[in-house]
């Protein structure tokens, strides 16, 4: 264990903590906060993640113990083996596993893990969180030049018949990644209208008018999906593939993860067979991930695409996917969730942002602060544990 291990608040890392009491902290000699002028991003090795006692960071050591205790009570109903998921979300179409981790999460501030809880190593479905993941590669897709614009029609590059209706043909890459696009069709046996409860589940739809691209929000996995197997397309290389050689590497993320297609995802491309990837778990497959690789993709995104002095993803993509904008102006990006107005979490800075999965599992960003935190398996009752956060900070001032 190395000597910034032994400096660590492990309430916070212990699975079991969320029995100790503030009072019953080990006592500490006050450690010295590191001063604005003092301050460096800490980018973690690959095999090696530091912890710093929250104290060294300018947080509150037992306000921050009292926010991870708080957590670790908060861990979602579904149940272990997942048995809901049809209910929930409809007709399966890839696998899942056998069963869900417990409540997990980590804290990192300035880079250093200041708080560790449940098991953070374990490969878990993320959900939603994919669609984060999707919209780096889209960025990515941009800075090297495969597509010019983002406001250009995807017809102009993708030519299998998915965009030749009069419906289609004019959407943009920006309307897919804004969930506005109103693409119509078919992606792996789901239709576009969510409609029918053995399909959709409890997420089944009415039938409603369909509007033309850029004019209607709405979250939809098949459209999603289609965006995707478009980026296939571009690529001509699994986007797995794509995440881990141009992403998760460079980051120093482990081999643990995985991107699962559905079992019928299977198409051509060029004459090779390749696997195209869903955004999300909703019918199975997706990402799975562990949380602190999640963590790593949460760095990279608060520092505007860059880790360690190399630029990974540009910031100009990093601005863009996190601005509000779409036909409802929502607190919605590409394919990210903001808090312009402080609806998704009120006594969270408005700058903040988030990937978002069912399960709920969530990678939270927050750059006024320099905070990342990553919360698998909750109750979706985000917005209080991240006010426990940042009362640590303003504590400690």
């Amino acid at each position: 264990m190395t000597p910034s291990r032994n400096l660590t608040v492990l309430v916070l890392a212990l699975a079991g903590a969320s029995s100790l009491r503030a009072s019953e902290l080990p006592r500490q000699q006050p450690a010295r906060s590191l001063q604005p002028s003092q301050r460096h991003t800490y980018f973690p090795a690959h095999d090696d993640w530091q912890h710093r006692r929250p104290s060294e960071l300018g947080m509150n050591d037992s306000l921050l113990a009292q926010a991870v205790t708080y957590a670790q009570t908060q861990e979602t109903s579904r149940p272990k083996d997942l048995s809901d998921q049809v209910h929930i979300f409809g007709r399966q179409l890839g696998p899942l596993p056998a069963e869900r981790g417990g409540i997990a999460g980590i804290i990192i501030r300035h880079g250093y893990i200041v708080a560790e809880f449940g098991e953070t190593t374990r490969v878990d479905p993320t959900y939603s969180v994919a669609k984060s993941y999707l919209s780096t590669i889209l960025g990515l897709t941009l800075d090297r030049g495969m597509i010019r614009s983002i406001t250009d029609s995807v017809r102009d590059y993708i030519h299998d018949g998915g965009y030749d209706s009069p419906q289609n043909a004019g959407i943009t890459w920006e309307q897919h990644a804004r969930q506005s696009s109103e693409w119509e069709g078919t992606m792996f046996g789901k239709p576009d209208t969510f409609l029918g409860v053995e399909e959709f589940g409890a997420g089944a739809r009415p039938p409603r008018e369909r509007h033309g691209p850029g004019a209607f929000y709405e979250y939809n996995d098949v459209r999603i999906n289609r965006l995707s197997l478009s980026l296939l397309r571009l690529w001509k290389r699994p986007l797995p593939d794509v995440l881990k050689t141009e992403i998760m590497d460079p980051i120093g993320a482990s081999d643990s993860w995985r991107y699962i297609g559905y079992d019928n995802s299977d198409v051509d491309v060029d004459g090779q067979v390749m696997k195209s990837v869903s955004g999300g778990t909703r019918w199975g497959g997706g990402l799975w991930m562990n949380t602190r690789d999640h963590a790593r993709f949460g760095l990279l995104m608060l520092n505007k695409g860059e880790w360690a002095g190399r630029p990974i993803i540009s910031r100009k993509w990093v601005v863009q996917a996190t601005a509000r904008g779409g036909p409802a102006d929502n607190d919605y990006g590409y394919l990210w969730w903001l808090n312009t107005r402080g609806r998704q979490w009120p006594d969270a800075p408005r700058s903040s942002f988030a990937a978002l999965g069912a399960g709920s599992n969530t990678v939270w960003v927050d750059p006024e602060h320099d905070l990342v935190v990553v919360w698998r398996w909750h109750k979706s009752s985000e917005n209080e544990f991240y006010k426990r956060i940042l009362a640590s900070i303003t504590a400690s001032r």
